[in-house]
């Protein structure tokens, strides 16, 4: 008897590190998650544009196709990337993440001076005459979203395993990024469903249906265009805060610390000067100061991004990509 108490009670135990460990794994997951907002915010925004002009059939498969290419993206590659890093060059995270943010900021510069009319977006060749090329284009549109997808995907990773303890063991590690994986591509693309078919379930309703329900059909169809902007706006005020925020805080991390204090002071004294609500000022500050500050350098990186990056990526990293999915069966492309 003694001896079965002493085994259940060592199962007891055991149990109780489990759910420590599970509520670790889910508590860090939503921390990144958290801290990859501005990346999240702009793969929902970006990815409805992918499907706009097919057959309303068609929609949910493209999306379908975009979420398994994106989970490829980051299961497959790469989270055994950031493990790697994580292991052997943990020096090379904040310079990456640099990366990222500075990818950011030229994304959403670069939206912002397509709105003005100065340019044309680097993807938008890829949304005409859909119904003219049928399965062809169907299959651009997707390798085009998974394109950008892995783009977001290796900021999302990255945000994300910053935000792990270093001395986490790399198996932790390897179960948080996977928790980040799924459930930010569950999310996004669970999103993005929603919104395409958004406009077909408000017509369905406005025809088959009468009274309050019709008239909510007709709400939601009206809705959805004002609904869409707003959404692309968010996302790119989020991309240039975010992408601002980093490299502020990353030039600090390098030893370069004069922008972030200046942030950081204009903030707080922001912030005294209204003490009724010091927190929500502070934050406002400094999240409008890091805008500008990515905004401008955004704009500085479009034509450099344009005449020097982008050619380098299509040479080099992008048939790597292609080689890597090959490899596995083409999980991600088709």
């Amino acid at each position: 008897m003694s001896g079965l108490i002493a085994l259940l009670d060592d199962v007891a135990s055991i149990s109780k590190v489990a759910a420590a460990s599970i509520d670790d794994v889910a508590g860090q997951a939503a921390k990144a998650g958290a801290k990859a907002a501005g990346a999240v915010i702009d793969d929902a925004a970006v990815t409805p544009k992918y499907v706009h002009g097919f057959d309303a059939s068609r929609e949910i498969p493209i999306v379908w196709k975009i979420a398994r290419g994106s989970i490829f993206n980051k299961m497959v590659i790469l989270l055994p990337v950031a493990l790697l890093l994580s292991a052997f060059a943990p020096w090379l995270i904040a310079p990456l993440l640099m990366i990222g943010g500075a990818y950011l900021c030229f994304e959403g510069a670069e939206k912002i001076a397509h709105a003005f009319g100065h340019g044309d977006e680097h993807d938008s060749e890829e949304h005409t005459h859909p119904e003219s090329d049928g399965a062809a284009l169907e299959e651009q549109r997707v390798a085009g979203a998974i394109k950008t997808d892995f783009i977001l995907s290796a900021e999302i990773m990255t945000i994300a395993l910053s935000t792990i303890p270093f001395d986490d063991s790399l198996l932790l590690k390897a179960l948080i990024l996977a928790v980040v994986a799924v459930g930010i591509t569950v999310a996004v693309y669970g999103f993005v469903a929603l919104i395409v078919k958004a406009d077909d379930a408000g017509v369905h309703l406005a025809t088959r249906r009468s009274g309050a329900i019709a008239a909510l059909g007709r709400g939601i169809v009206k809705f959805m265009p004002g609904f869409m902007k707003v959404l692309t706006i968010v996302g790119t005020a989020a991309m240039i805060w975010v992408g601002g925020q980093i490299i502020l805080h990353g030039l600090g991390e390098m030893g370069w610390h004069a922008p972030y204090d200046w942030v950081h002071h204009q903030a707080e004294a922001a912030a005294h000067a209204v003490p009724q609500a010091p927190g929500l000022v502070e934050w406002a500050v400094t999240a409008f100061f890091d805008g500008i500050f990515g905004l401008v350098l955004g704009l500085i990186l479009i034509p450099v991004v344009e005449r020097v990056i982008n050619p380098v990526l299509s040479a080099t990293v992008m048939p790597l990509i292609g080689g890597v999915k090959r490899l596995f069966g083409g999980a991600g492309a088709r």
